[in-house]
């Protein structure tokens, strides 16, 4: 006998799933752009700080990508008698694993490129043949990061409507590490620069800051994912505010005229959420007809609810609290 109910149906609206698609598609270019950026830079790196910190950033930014496409991929996956609740929280464990990295990194090469300038290491930028010339290396660094510059903003402005449409939080992490990929990547070109007029701190000075935009995006992806794992409340695609849906839920339970008082609690599940609604019934007239009612409202209120059990109680205050109180 199978361990789940085999009418929940964790598919996508049509819409939504093609929104994810083409979601999916931006991160494989995101992907193979991010990849012939870190070959340029590699190319060019020479010894200065700053370029290194930005070749460092670019290789650990395809773990938040690679996650949004390996949770992609197991959310398809039916539940089964092994995972009766399916596989929607594979991108939250894939994704902490990305974060956990990125701030790794990132702390390490804050510390290297503070060392640095403490010790007052000054970077070199040789001459290279090009093309039978001599060209300063400086400019071709210059050219490889402004190149790394460009995929990411314009990659990065496609993923984040998408983002607020899927209300895929890893999406929406991928587009910040994008905007920060850019923003590291104007700051590597000012570093290059600043070695260029004698200013032989700025490249340190720029990789201390590619190293801290690192750190960000990997405590806030940390943060984020742990807060999900945790079952915190649903919160908005940028983790800042309370999403609404618990309270939109309430209310619908609350219009219901058999209903006399509700209480929901809602998890996320990667882009879906789930949990239970307690009600109070007026009367136990037809109770299991109502619950199948309530059920219904509860998923039409929005595409992102599957699962929520609707859970009758006769009172919804707490027991034992006045002789808690009295013993303590």
């Amino acid at each position: 006998m199978s361990a789940y109910a085999p009418e929940v149906d964790f598919r996508l609206p049509p819409d939504k799933e093609a929104a994810l698609a083409r979601a999916r598609r931006i991160e494989w270019w995101s992907i193979f752009f991010l990849g012939t950026i870190i070959v340029v830079l590699a190319f060019t790196m020479g010894s200065s700080q700053a370029m290194k910190a930005m070749w460092v950033e670019d290789t650990v930014s395809l773990i938040p990508f690679a996650a949004f496409l390996i949770g992609a991929h197991f959310r398809r996956r039916p539940p089964d008698d092994s995972f009766p609740y399916g596989y929607r929280r594979a991108i939250l464990i894939a994704f902490l694993a990305g974060s956990v990295t990125l701030l790794g990194f990132g702390l390490y090469l804050f510390g290297e490129s503070v060392y640095k300038l403490l010790a007052a290491e000054r970077p070199t930028v040789q001459t290279v043949e090009l093309f039978g010339r001599r060209v300063w290396l400086g400019w071709l660094m210059v050219a490889a990061l402004l190149y790394s510059v460009v995929p990411p903003f314009v990659l990065g402005r496609m993923k984040e409507p998408l983002a607020r449409e899927l209300h895929d939080k890893a999406l929406h992490a991928s587009a910040t590490i994008n905007k920060g990929d850019w923003l590291a990547g104007l700051a590597g070109v000012a570093g290059i620069f600043g070695i260029a007029y004698g200013l032989w701190w700025a490249d340190s000075a720029a990789a201390a800051f590619i190293s801290l935009e690192i750190v960000r995006d990997g405590f806030s992806n940390l943060r984020n994912s742990v807060a999900q794992l945790m079952n915190k409340r649903p919160t908005d695609v940028e983790s800042k505010e309370d999403d609404p849906v618990v309270d939109e839920v309430q209310r619908a339970l609350l219009g219901l005229g058999w209903v006399r008082e509700a209480r929901v609690r809602l998890r996320e599940d990667g882009d879906t959420l789930s949990g239970e609604a307690f009600v109070v019934p007026r009367d136990e007239r037809d109770l299991f007809e109502r619950l199948q009612q309530a059920a219904e409202v509860v998923h039409e209120v929005d595409w992102r609810l599957h699962d929520v059990n609707i859970v009758p109680f006769e009172t919804l205050e707490p027991s034992g609290v006045e002789e808690g109180g009295e013993g303590a």
